[in-house]
Protein backbone atom coordinates (compact mmCIF):
# COMPACT_ATOMS: atom_id res chain seq x y z
CA UNK A 1 0.00 0.00 0.00
CA UNK A 2 1.23 3.49 -1.42
CA UNK A 3 1.69 6.46 1.06
CA UNK A 4 -0.75 8.70 0.84
CA UNK A 5 1.66 11.82 -0.70
CA UNK A 6 5.25 10.65 -0.99
CA UNK A 7 7.99 12.82 -2.81
CA UNK A 8 10.05 10.56 -5.37
CA UNK A 9 12.30 12.63 -6.83
CA UNK A 10 13.10 16.80 -6.70
CA UNK A 11 15.81 18.15 -8.81
CA UNK A 12 17.02 21.31 -9.41
CA UNK A 13 17.31 22.17 -13.47
CA UNK A 14 17.73 25.44 -15.41
CA UNK A 15 14.54 25.99 -16.03
CA UNK A 16 13.63 25.88 -12.46
CA UNK A 17 13.32 23.24 -9.55
CA UNK A 18 11.65 20.01 -11.01
CA UNK A 19 10.11 17.43 -8.49
CA UNK A 20 8.31 14.04 -9.19
CA UNK A 21 5.62 13.43 -6.71
CA UNK A 22 3.15 10.10 -5.88
CA UNK A 23 -0.19 10.79 -4.20
CA UNK A 24 -3.67 8.52 -3.30
CA UNK A 25 -6.67 9.57 -4.82
CA UNK A 26 -9.01 10.16 -1.93
CA UNK A 27 -11.48 7.46 -1.32
CA UNK A 28 -9.83 4.98 -4.32
CA UNK A 29 -7.02 2.62 -4.03
CA UNK A 30 -5.66 4.72 -7.07
CA UNK A 31 -1.77 6.36 -7.22
CA UNK A 32 -1.66 9.50 -8.94
CA UNK A 33 1.52 10.40 -10.38
CA UNK A 34 2.90 14.43 -11.16
CA UNK A 35 5.40 16.36 -12.41
CA UNK A 36 6.02 19.86 -11.15
CA UNK A 37 8.31 22.53 -11.94
CA UNK A 38 8.51 25.07 -9.26
CA UNK A 39 4.68 25.90 -8.27
CA UNK A 40 3.40 24.80 -12.07
CA UNK A 41 2.13 21.22 -12.34
CA UNK A 42 3.64 20.17 -15.96
CA UNK A 43 1.55 16.71 -15.93
CA UNK A 44 -0.39 13.76 -13.81
CA UNK A 45 -1.77 10.95 -14.45
CA UNK A 46 -4.99 11.92 -13.51
CA UNK A 47 -6.08 13.06 -16.63
CA UNK A 48 -4.36 11.38 -19.68
CA UNK A 49 -7.34 10.50 -22.45
CA UNK A 50 -5.86 13.44 -24.44
CA UNK A 51 -2.56 12.33 -24.42
CA UNK A 52 -3.64 8.96 -25.38
CA UNK A 53 -6.06 10.46 -28.10
CA UNK A 54 -3.14 12.56 -29.00
CA UNK A 55 -1.13 9.03 -30.53
CA UNK A 56 -4.33 7.53 -31.93
CA UNK A 57 -5.66 10.39 -33.89
CA UNK A 58 -2.20 11.21 -35.58
CA UNK A 59 -1.35 7.61 -36.39
CA UNK A 60 -5.24 6.76 -37.65
CA UNK A 61 -4.58 9.62 -40.08
CA UNK A 62 -1.87 7.81 -41.97
CA UNK A 63 -3.16 4.81 -44.16
CA UNK A 64 0.15 3.22 -44.39
CA UNK A 65 2.04 0.56 -41.95
CA UNK A 66 5.98 0.74 -41.06
CA UNK A 67 5.68 4.13 -39.17
CA UNK A 68 8.73 5.49 -38.10
CA UNK A 69 7.32 8.27 -35.62
CA UNK A 70 7.75 11.23 -33.29
CA UNK A 71 6.99 12.09 -29.93
CA UNK A 72 7.97 15.52 -28.68
CA UNK A 73 7.29 15.51 -24.83
CA UNK A 74 8.04 12.29 -23.01
CA UNK A 75 6.29 12.90 -19.76
CA UNK A 76 4.63 10.63 -18.35
CA UNK A 77 4.63 8.47 -21.03
CA UNK A 78 1.32 7.79 -22.18
CA UNK A 79 1.61 9.11 -25.92
CA UNK A 80 4.40 7.42 -26.45
CA UNK A 81 2.46 4.13 -24.98
CA UNK A 82 -0.50 4.68 -27.00
CA UNK A 83 2.37 4.82 -30.26
CA UNK A 84 3.37 1.31 -29.18
CA UNK A 85 -0.04 0.18 -28.54
CA UNK A 86 0.18 0.24 -32.87
CA UNK A 87 1.76 -2.58 -34.37
CA UNK A 88 1.90 -0.93 -37.87
CA UNK A 89 5.32 0.90 -35.93
CA UNK A 90 8.19 0.21 -36.36
CA UNK A 91 10.36 2.79 -34.46
CA UNK A 92 9.58 5.52 -32.38
CA UNK A 93 11.94 8.67 -30.84
CA UNK A 94 10.36 10.51 -28.36
CA UNK A 95 12.50 13.98 -27.37
CA UNK A 96 12.54 15.39 -24.02
CA UNK A 97 14.66 18.42 -22.65
CA UNK A 98 14.44 17.06 -19.48
CA UNK A 99 16.81 14.54 -18.70
CA UNK A 100 15.70 14.07 -15.15
CA UNK A 101 12.45 12.77 -16.76
CA UNK A 102 13.86 10.30 -18.81
CA UNK A 103 16.24 9.00 -16.03
CA UNK A 104 12.93 8.78 -14.08
CA UNK A 105 11.65 6.50 -16.80
CA UNK A 106 14.79 4.90 -17.46
CA UNK A 107 14.64 4.09 -13.43
CA UNK A 108 11.22 2.86 -12.82
CA UNK A 109 10.36 5.57 -10.77
CA UNK A 110 6.73 6.11 -13.44
CA UNK A 111 4.91 3.33 -13.94
CA UNK A 112 5.14 3.07 -17.88
CA UNK A 113 9.02 3.19 -17.59
CA UNK A 114 10.00 0.03 -17.69
CA UNK A 115 6.99 -1.11 -20.59
CA UNK A 116 8.94 1.91 -22.79
CA UNK A 117 12.51 1.11 -22.18
CA UNK A 118 11.50 -2.59 -22.62
CA UNK A 119 10.32 -2.21 -26.22
CA UNK A 120 12.70 -2.55 -29.04
CA UNK A 121 11.15 0.02 -31.11
CA UNK A 122 11.96 3.16 -28.19
CA UNK A 123 14.55 5.05 -28.20
CA UNK A 124 13.98 8.04 -25.45
CA UNK A 125 16.33 11.58 -27.02
CA UNK A 126 17.45 14.13 -24.13
CA UNK A 127 17.30 17.38 -26.32
CA UNK A 128 15.43 20.44 -26.88
CA UNK A 129 12.64 19.64 -29.41
CA UNK A 130 12.05 22.99 -31.22
CA UNK A 131 15.83 23.58 -32.10
CA UNK A 132 15.51 19.97 -34.02
CA UNK A 133 12.35 20.83 -35.18
CA UNK A 134 14.02 24.20 -36.75
CA UNK A 135 16.86 22.59 -38.10
CA UNK A 136 17.98 20.47 -41.28
CA UNK A 137 20.14 17.87 -38.60
CA UNK A 138 16.00 17.12 -37.88
CA UNK A 139 15.06 14.81 -34.72
CA UNK A 140 17.17 11.73 -35.36
CA UNK A 141 21.37 12.45 -34.04
CA UNK A 142 22.54 8.81 -35.50
CA UNK A 143 20.90 9.85 -39.24
CA UNK A 144 20.83 13.33 -40.41
CA UNK A 145 17.75 14.84 -42.07
CA UNK A 146 15.88 11.73 -41.53
CA UNK A 147 12.44 11.87 -42.78
CA UNK A 148 9.43 10.56 -40.07
CA UNK A 149 5.98 9.28 -40.74
CA UNK A 150 4.20 11.49 -38.12
CA UNK A 151 5.52 13.73 -35.19
CA UNK A 152 3.15 13.90 -32.22
CA UNK A 153 4.18 16.55 -30.24
CA UNK A 154 2.60 17.45 -26.21
CA UNK A 155 5.41 20.36 -24.81
CA UNK A 156 3.38 23.42 -23.96
CA UNK A 157 0.11 24.02 -22.76
CA UNK A 158 -1.12 25.44 -25.78
CA UNK A 159 -0.26 27.46 -29.17
CA UNK A 160 -0.36 30.88 -26.90
CA UNK A 161 0.26 29.52 -23.42
CA UNK A 162 4.25 28.18 -23.84
CA UNK A 163 7.06 26.77 -20.93
CA UNK A 164 9.04 29.43 -22.58
CA UNK A 165 8.66 32.26 -25.16
CA UNK A 166 11.58 30.86 -27.89
CA UNK A 167 8.90 27.83 -28.30
CA UNK A 168 6.36 30.44 -30.15
CA UNK A 169 8.32 30.24 -32.95
CA UNK A 170 6.67 26.52 -33.74
CA UNK A 171 3.05 27.63 -33.98
CA UNK A 172 4.07 30.35 -36.76
CA UNK A 173 3.76 29.81 -40.55
CA UNK A 174 7.52 29.33 -41.21
CA UNK A 175 7.88 27.08 -38.06
CA UNK A 176 5.26 24.58 -39.04
CA UNK A 177 6.73 24.49 -42.30
CA UNK A 178 9.83 23.66 -40.99
CA UNK A 179 8.58 21.23 -38.89
CA UNK A 180 6.81 19.58 -41.93
CA UNK A 181 9.85 19.41 -44.01
CA UNK A 182 10.81 16.38 -41.61
CA UNK A 183 7.90 14.45 -42.87
CA UNK A 184 7.66 12.14 -45.63
CA UNK A 185 4.93 12.88 -48.22
CA UNK A 186 1.49 12.20 -47.03
CA UNK A 187 2.90 12.35 -43.09
CA UNK A 188 1.10 13.74 -40.00
CA UNK A 189 1.99 16.30 -37.58
CA UNK A 190 -0.54 16.70 -34.20
CA UNK A 191 -0.30 18.56 -31.08
CA UNK A 192 -1.99 18.27 -27.71
CA UNK A 193 -3.40 21.44 -26.56
CA UNK A 194 -4.88 22.30 -22.76
CA UNK A 195 -7.06 25.03 -24.50
CA UNK A 196 -10.44 24.90 -26.40
CA UNK A 197 -9.46 25.25 -30.31
CA UNK A 198 -7.90 28.65 -31.90
CA UNK A 199 -8.42 29.96 -34.58
CA UNK A 200 -5.49 31.87 -35.56
CA UNK A 201 -3.49 28.22 -34.88
CA UNK A 202 -6.09 26.47 -37.29
CA UNK A 203 -5.82 28.82 -40.04
CA UNK A 204 -1.91 28.04 -39.75
CA UNK A 205 -2.30 24.58 -39.89
CA UNK A 206 -4.53 24.74 -42.81
CA UNK A 207 -1.91 27.14 -44.75
CA UNK A 208 0.86 24.63 -43.97
CA UNK A 209 -0.91 21.07 -44.44
CA UNK A 210 -3.08 19.60 -47.66
CA UNK A 211 -5.33 18.88 -44.97
CA UNK A 212 -6.27 19.64 -41.32
CA UNK A 213 -8.58 18.95 -38.54
CA UNK A 214 -9.29 20.19 -34.92
CA UNK A 215 -10.56 17.80 -32.24
CA UNK A 216 -12.17 18.30 -29.36
CA UNK A 217 -11.48 15.36 -26.62
CA UNK A 218 -13.72 15.62 -23.67
CA UNK A 219 -13.65 13.28 -20.16
CA UNK A 220 -14.90 13.44 -16.66
CA UNK A 221 -13.02 14.98 -14.08
CA UNK A 222 -11.67 13.04 -11.33
CA UNK A 223 -14.98 14.27 -8.87
CA UNK A 224 -17.25 12.82 -11.91
CA UNK A 225 -19.29 15.93 -11.43
CA UNK A 226 -18.64 17.51 -14.67
CA UNK A 227 -16.78 17.05 -18.08
CA UNK A 228 -13.62 18.55 -19.24
CA UNK A 229 -11.86 18.52 -22.61
CA UNK A 230 -8.58 19.36 -24.79
CA UNK A 231 -8.06 20.02 -27.84
CA UNK A 232 -5.64 17.55 -30.55
CA UNK A 233 -5.14 19.31 -33.94
CA UNK A 234 -4.11 17.56 -36.79
CA UNK A 235 -2.48 18.32 -39.82
CA UNK A 236 -1.40 15.62 -43.17
CA UNK A 237 1.18 16.59 -45.54
CA UNK A 238 0.32 16.44 -49.42
CA UNK A 239 1.42 12.93 -50.29
CA UNK A 240 3.27 14.36 -52.70
CA UNK A 241 5.51 18.20 -54.00
CA UNK A 242 3.00 21.19 -54.08
CA UNK A 243 4.58 23.53 -56.92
Amino acid sequence: MSLAFEELDFRPTPMGVLSLRRRRRPMSDVDVYEIKLGDEFLMSSQYTAAEIELARLGLAALGRADLDVVVGGLGLGYTARAVLENAGVRSLIVVDVLAEVIEWHEQGLLPLGRELTGDPRCRFANGDFFAMSSSAEGFDHRSTGRLFDAVLVDIDHSPRKLLHPRHAALYEPEGMAQLAGHLHPGGVFALWSNDPPDDAFEGVLAGVFAISNTHVVTFDNWRGDHEASNTVYVGVKADRPID
